[in-house]
């Protein structure tokens, strides 16, 4: 592996599938690189909200716009510069509030869009 920089720039979006709403993620970094760690941007639109049982612990930096999430342990709310961790098998619902949501996530082990989503 090499030493890389990225920008959300250099992000290939995809809407997440079985969603309907404004849900986006692109990887930058997985398994094809030959990391063990999966590593993207992801984009909510306003008002979004979406449901997973996580296959993979999941770390979500907030970037801009703030973002909930929920278990049934509760609620926290993350904003720019905050630090969300989700571990393995935890059910979450991830909602945005009344502006985009931009995060960056680091993923063990890898996590992509099953192949059909593309």
């Amino acid at each position: 592996m090499i030493v890389r920089k990225f920008t959300i720039a250099d992000t290939a979006f995809k809407r997440l599938s079985g969603q309907d709403g404004d849900v986006f993620t692109g990887n930058l970094v997985d398994e094809r690189h030959g990391g063990p760690i999966t590593v993207g941007y992801g984009r909510y639109g306003p008002g979004q909200s979406i449901d997973v049982t996580l296959e993979v612990d999941d770390v979500m930096v907030v970037l801009e716009g703030h973002l909930s999430v929920l278990t049934k342990a509760g609620t926290l709310s993350a904003g720019p510069g905050d630090i969300v961790h989700m571990p393995k098998g935890e059910t979450v619902t991830i909602r945005s509030h009344e502006d985009e949501v931009v995060t960056a996530y680091v993923t063990y082990p890898h996590w992509r869009e099953p192949s059909s989503a593309a």
